[in-house]
């Protein structure tokens, strides 16, 4: 069993996949090619945005929208410690320190009652992330943001594609970002992202920093780094796109028979009632995790944690003097939470096999 059926995938678009690259091979601009300025128009069309920008992957759509808004060592920038280490990472590379606000346990998203007592002279973003496919609360978010003259960076590098109250994610705040890694719900197959605005100054910069900081070639006005995005890329992105709401579609259908199917054997996701998620992952949690995963593995169903341990807990950060309590939220579902195989074209039968596999598991162990 697959927890990822990208092969599947590839054969319902071979023909437009295989075209799309024979095309870049032939006009041999592999690296920012005509594919790029394509897929960009259609994703700002898609979300909704003035403004689009593909690059090079999820952790430098984040990077390169901090060093947009100017961030600069001593600044600090609120977010979640449950997340991808890329999160904290790019704020860190950008120079700043990641301020931490605990989740809330239901949606695992930041949770928007402590954001402002987190909010200092320092302060220079908010950069929530929408986890597991759902978008965090962001017209709360946008209205702390709004009153504190900050800037919202949504970290949407597993959301894309998903609503909160009708719009889409990347769409939501100053800068939404989003990755296309080959598992995400719209994944490449390579390293690629995207970084969507409404503001065409930072648009602009963006657009400079993505290409080593140029102003005109060879004339660099402003340190940048090289976060191009490939032709082939943008080419199977612009394949994908084709059957992607489609898949948006059956991802649904897959999350509510797992949901059906699991009953309350086990925590499932809560989704909001304005959301739609995408689930990029689904994710359950139980008391007794290892023993499970234990059993599952000599079953043969696939499962991976999504995150075992959170970011105020992770070595590299050791310098901010976190310790185990200052998160209790995020540091209790990060032992409980794993995630189990799921994508658009998941067969009913092999979801009975897996739920079947979990529940035998938790009555095992």
């Amino acid at each position: 069993m697959q927890f990822i059926d990208l092969k599947f995938q590839y054969s319902k678009i071979k023909d437009k996949v295989d075209a799309g690259i024979a095309g870049v091979l032939e006009h041999g601009r592999y690296i920012m090619g005509p594919e790029v300025v394509a897929l960009e128009e259609r994703l700002a069309g898609y979300v909704g945005t003035k403004h689009c920008l593909g690059v090079s992957s999820g952790t430098d759509a984040l990077l390169i929208a901090l060093m947009a808004i100017g961030v600069k060592p001593g600044d600090e920038i609120i977010t979640t410690p449950f997340t991808f280490i890329a999160t904290g990472e790019v704020i860190a590379l950008a120079g700043a320190k990641p301020v931490y606000v605990d989740i809330k346990e239901d949606t695992y998203n930041i949770d928007v009652t402590k954001i402002e007592e987190k909010i200092t002279s320092k302060t220079k973003a908010i950069m929530p992330v929408s986890l597991y496919g759902q978008c965090a609360d962001y017209d709360a978010i946008n209205a702390i943001a709004e009153k504190h003259n900050l800037p919202v960076i949504e970290d949407g590098a597993q959301s894309f594609g998903g609503e909160y109250k009708g719009k889409k994610s990347c769409g939501l705040t100053t800068l939404g970002c989003t990755s296309f890694f080959p598992s995400k719900p719209l994944g490449a197959y390579g390293d690629g992202g995207a970084v969507f605005t409404n503001d065409e100054d930072l648009h602009k910069k963006m657009a400079q920093i993505r290409d080593h900081g140029q102003a005109a070639r060879y004339e660099h006005t402003i340190v940048g780094l090289n976060g191009r995005l490939d032709s082939m890329q943008a080419a199977v992105l612009l394949a994908k796109m084709d059957i992607f709401e489609t898949e948006v579609s059956l991802r649904n259908e897959v999350a509510k028979r797992y949901n059906d199917l699991f009953g309350e054997s086990v925590i499932t996701p809560t989704v909001e009632n304005h959301n739609k998620s995408v689930f990029a992952q689904y994710t359950v949690r139980v008391k007794n995790r290892e023993s499970v995963l234990a059993s599952l593995g000599e079953a043969g169903i696939p499962t991976a944690i999504h995150y075992p341990k959170p970011l105020h807990l992770q070595p590299v950060f050791e310098n901010l003097g976190h310790k185990e309590g200052d998160f209790p939220v995020s540091e209790k579902v990060s032992k409980e939470v794993f995630s189990i195989p799921m994508h658009p074209y998941l067969k009913e039968e092999d979801q009975k096999t897996v739920v079947n596999g979990v529940k035998l598991a938790i009555e095992n162990s």
